[in-house]
């Protein structure tokens, strides 16, 4: 009896054009390590970070910041950013290969370079600054000193983030095939296996989970045995993780293949990404499992709406189809960017026919179009990338008792679905706004206990705003203006003693703008992760007396504005107090009788 099984396949080129085992061929040595320290990393790229891929390498810099930062090879300075969170201050060179690389989360730059950011900050009147820069203007040769390393931005700890890529295309390489000194002969580990029935869509599909051990011949499921299913159309997903060799830190792996019967179905390399593609991360896991405290597997099959690039070949998802009740083989090869490999084998049959779908009476969400949703106090509208999958509205309306609330709680899908991109939601309000409002509404987005706020915006009677994940949505009013602490106490106050000057300015919503300006002129407050406003002070506040202002303003246009004056002279720390020592109390001798 020949075996009928079959594989979604939209164009069979089975291995011709693309061998899965091939690495691309990258410039070894060309690129230098850019710390002078021992070469060491806590994370790689293709390690699974909150809605993205982690995009380089986070360089060891022994706990410690400024250290020296050094241009890996010959070229240019061609991009400087300064941002609160993300890369916070970060420099990215351009190399004649075509190539670039990236150094993020630095302290001060190297002073020339320092000196041209404070320029074009004090220019622009922005402390965050996007500075494209002339070749001409910072030439760097390899080893060329440029940054100190820091912990800015969404740095958690002191590191330097590293990047290549495609000068051309923005596409971030895998900076572990360029042959830096990175000894590795660990093969991946694979800790769990994931069956899914793709009868239905996967988000609401529970996967069968199947711990798995490693044994002389490989890994294999823990519990021995044939894998069954009812379903006729399956996918599989796997949890494993690699390890640089005498590191303990759990890196992400390079690449994923699947095999049926011998026959390649899919797989995934996690190389050349675009930051445009990065969010395609949450369809290559399952999302709504890790979103409710489950472990990451990743998806060895392409969802219907996911377009990014890092499943090959490009076959139609790979989702496997089980038209016989034999028994099929599964072998699935995991290996890291240097080629160590590990490899899962099992089996699996189709038991019995899959039971008959339950139509649903709610029109669903589909991949791959144009979704609007409509009722008569609320719309949504999905553009065409917007799901991965089919995805079911779930719709509910609750009235509000919140008392800024001018609407009803409309509840679409759940936060445990991911969604690409942003996507416009519009609500009508189910009272009289005053007009004194109008201008005051935002749009609040609730999942779990947290909350999203986003400015709104009037068409015609409806309040809109753009979110990026489904949710709870309602619309209420902001009155209240953001609060400022204060500077300290007296008509002048003396600052004397002081290297800063510190806001943590606080809204109902969010903080939209912070503004200074020392005796009518902009001042620089540094603002990194988002949270303190700080100004350390230096040449454009000497001794003397001065005025500073301070001008906060939330997402809805309340503002709040706070004036003071304040003197600064030489100051020399008083000397510490000597403790005061305590006279041992003398003993009193009895005389005897």
């Amino acid at each position: 009896m020949i075996r009928s099984i079959t594989t979604t396949i939209a164009c069979f080129l089975l291995l011709q054009g693309f061998v899965h085992s091939q690495t691309p061929s990258y410039p070894k040595g060309y690129f230098r390590w850019p710390l002078n320290l021992n070469p060491e990393i806590v994370a790689n790229l293709g390690e699974l970070r909150p809605n993205h891929w982690h995009m380089g390498l986070d360089m060891r810099t022994n706990q410690k910041v400024d250290q020296l930062v050094y241009a890996a090879a010959d070229g240019y300075v061609a991009y400087i950013g300064v941002r609160p969170l993300s890369f916070g201050r970060f420099i990215i060179i351009n190399h004649p290969n075509g190539l670039s690389t990236l150094y993020a989360h630095l302290n001060d730059f190297a002073p020339d370079i320092e000196k041209y950011v404070t320029d074009q900050q004090y220019k622009q009147q922005s402390w965050p600054v996007e500075l494209e820069i002339p070749a001409n203007l910072f030439p760097v040769k390899k080893g060329t000193f440029i940054s100190y390393s820091g912990t800015t931005g969404g740095s958690q700890g002191p590191h330097v983030h590293f990047e290549i890529r495609d000068t051309k295309t923005g596409k971030c390489l895998n900076p572990m095939l360029f042959g830096f000194p990175l000894i590795d002969n660990v093969p991946p580990s694979i800790t769990r296996l994931a069956m899914y029935d793709r009868e239905s869509p996967v988000f609401y599909t529970k996967p069968a989970l199947f711990p798995v051990k490693k044994t002389a011949a490989g890994y294999v499921p823990t519990q021995p045995g044939i894998i069954k299913t009812t379903s006729g159309k399956i996918s599989f997903a796997i949890q494993a993780i690699d390890r640089i060799s005498g590191s303990s830190n759990e890196d992400g792996f390079y690449s994923a293949f699947l095999y049926l019967d011998d026959k390649l179905v899919n797989g995934f390399v996690l190389d050349s990404i675009g930051y445009d593609q990065t969010r395609y991360m949450n369809a290559q896991v399952d999302y709504t499992l890790r979103y409710n405290n489950g472990p990451w597997l990743q998806h060895l099959s392409r969802l219907p709406g996911n377009i990014g690039n890092v499943y090959r070949p490009e076959w139609e998802q790979g989702v496997i189809r089980l038209d016989d009740t034999l028994v099929h083989a599964v072998k699935i090869e995991v290996k890291d960017a240097y080629q160590n490999l590990s490899v899962l084998n099992f089996s699996v049959q189709r038991k019995i026919p899959a039971p008959a779908d339950k139509p649903s009476s709610e029109k669903p969400f589909v991949p791959n179009y144009v979704n609007v949703f409509e009722k008569p106090d609320f719309e949504m509208y999905l553009p065409e990338r917007a799901i991965y999958d089919t995805v079911y509205p779930n719709y509910y309306r609750t009235a509000s008792n919140t008392a800024n609330a001018v609407s009803a709680i409309h509840q679409v899908s759940n936060p445990s679905i991911p969604v690409e991109g942003r996507f416009r939601v519009s609500i009508k309000a189910d009272k009289a706004v005053p007009s004194n409002w109008r201008n005051k509404l935002y749009i609040q987005r609730t999942y779990r206990n947290s909350h999203d706020n986003r400015a709104a915006t009037w068409n015609g009677d409806w309040i809109s705003a753009e979110f990026g994940d489904f949710g709870s949505y309602q619309v209420l009013a902001d009155l209240t203006p953001p609060t400022i602490n204060e500077l300290g106490k007296g008509d002048t106050i003396n600052l004397s003693a002081t290297k800063r000057i510190a806001f943590t300015p606080t809204d109902n919503t969010n903080i939209k703008s912070f503004r200074a300006e020392l005796n009518g002129k902009w001042l620089r407050f540094t603002n990194d992760k988002g949270r303190t406003w700080i100004y350390e002070f230096d040449e454009r506040c000497p001794y003397g007396v001065h005025e500073l202002k301070v001008e906060v303003e939330d997402i809805v246009g309340n503002t709040t504005t706070k004036s003071w004056w304040f003197k600064r002279a030489p100051y020399t720390p008083p000397p510490p107090k000597k403790k005061a020592v305590k006279a041992k109390p003398k003993k009193t001798v009895k005389k005897k009788k």
